[in-house]
């Protein structure tokens, strides 16, 4: 066997699967149907999580902005000129729609490593996008 053919049966050996608890709520929970089950994908980041979902669930455009209008609320409160603590934003384009949210075991991703977060088995992934109701 030459040892291309080797190489490439090795890589399909490593190929890493994840299962993680999905929860949804909101649009996201009408839109797929179900409020928590298990999901199984190749890999283990968020990134892979994410790209598997939306290959199977057409719900991206509830969740991911593509542009910084996309992610941003107009707010009725100007911030301080320097906000406490340390403020963290997902780069543009890995960013969530205002009021949608990705958290992993509880936590906003851009407080873990953003769409790079690492996944377990059994890890929690929620897809927020609460109903906004104006009167």
């Amino acid at each position: 066997m030459p040892p291309h053919s080797s190489q490439s049966h090795e890589r399909r050996q490593e190929t890493v699967t994840t299962t993680v608890d999905v929860r949804c709520t909101g649009h996201v929970r009408d839109a797929v149907g179900a409020h928590g089950f298990e999901f199984t994908f190749e890999g283990a980041t968020l990134r892979e999580f994410l790209e598997a979902f939306f290959a199977e669930y057409d719900v991206a455009d509830l969740l991911i902005a593509e542009t910084e209008a996309e992610s941003t609320a107009r707010g009725w409160a100007r911030p301080p000129a320097e906000l406490p603590g340390t403020w963290r934003k997902n780069p543009e384009g890995e960013q969530t729609r205002t009021y949608a949210r990705i958290c992993v075991n509880g936590r906003f991703n851009e407080h873990l490593a953003g769409f790079d977060t690492e996944l377990e088995d059994g890890d929690r992934v929620a897809l927020l996008n609460p109903f906004m109701f104006c009167c």
